[in-house]
């Protein structure tokens, strides 16, 4: 849906892009649940907007939309706001990282008033975050995060940071590791892992981390490709230091215990 505005009659409003952390509202900063309670409007995926159903006003206006429609999600979000109203557009986990607020901004700049909209993006709990502390300490010492999606970067390029990332001796954060029409990226991502990595190195899988069926698993390098996985699933892949303590990952930082 987009929404056209007489830049003329209106004062721009404002846009807030908000992370809802891992869906439950639970996990919201108490600053997203104001935003979302004093908007005019919230902009969101379906999805997302079904998760906090629980504390928003019936009589709220919703402009609720499906998978693959990001670009007219955000464009409406951002005419809506330059049109005057206070909009509130959800986004899982935070919304900087593998979120909405790059492509909100990229519109705006793009647009005459662009300047003209106020926009405050409120951080949420990412996927990376509520996994690692699922996992235990994983990410306590340098990492990368890297999606095996395809569908906006190509392969080429997700081989090359996966060659670098695993050169370099980072903890390794996979995104969107496997879907039905993805199912060779998560295997070839091992193969390439396994030649800068020991084979035992621990690994974290996490699914639907902090939200209803979640299930946490470490395992190894070597096992990994075999597990189920699928487009809810977070996995870390620890470093050459990272080791395993009463089920729980650890990335040692360097700090000298006495």
């Amino acid at each position: 849906m987009i929404v056209t505005s007489d830049l003329h009659d209106h004062e721009s409003g404002k846009l807030d892009i908000i992370g809802l952390g891992p869906g439950d509202p639970m996990w919201m900063a108490p600053v997203a649940r104001d935003s979302i309670a004093s908007s005019d409007v919230i902009v969101g995926y379906k999805t997302y907007i079904d998760l906090i159903s629980p504390i928003l006003d019936p009589a709220k206006e919703v402009l609720a939309s499906g998978m693959r429609q990001e670009v007219e999600r955000c464009r409406a979000a951002a005419d809506l706001a330059i049109s005057g109203k206070r909009v509130a557009m959800v986004c899982s986990g935070d919304p900087g990282i593998y979120g909405l607020a790059g492509l909100v901004l990229q519109i705006l700049k793009g647009h005459p008033a662009g300047t003209q909209v106020e926009v405050d993006i409120i951080p949420g709990i990412s996927a990376l975050n509520a996994c690692s502390s699922r996992l235990g300490a994983p990410l306590a010492h340098d990492f990368s995060v890297i999606s095996l999606s395809d569908i906006l970067t190509p392969w080429d390029i997700i081989v090359k940071r996966l060659h670098a990332a695993g050169q370099a001796d980072f903890v390794v954060v996979i995104y969107n590791p496997r879907s039905r029409r993805r199912v060779t990226q998560l295997e070839e991502a091992v193969k390439i892992l396994k030649e800068y990595r020991e084979i035992f190195t621990p690994v974290g899988i996490v699914q639907r981390a902090m939200r209803q069926g979640e299930s946490v698993k470490i395992t190894t390098l070597s096992d990994l490709a075999s597990q189920d996985i699928d487009m809810q699933t977070t996995i870390i892949v620890g470093n050459s230091q990272t080791f395993v303590w009463q089920d729980r990952m650890i990335t040692p930082r360097g700090y000298i215990i006495p």
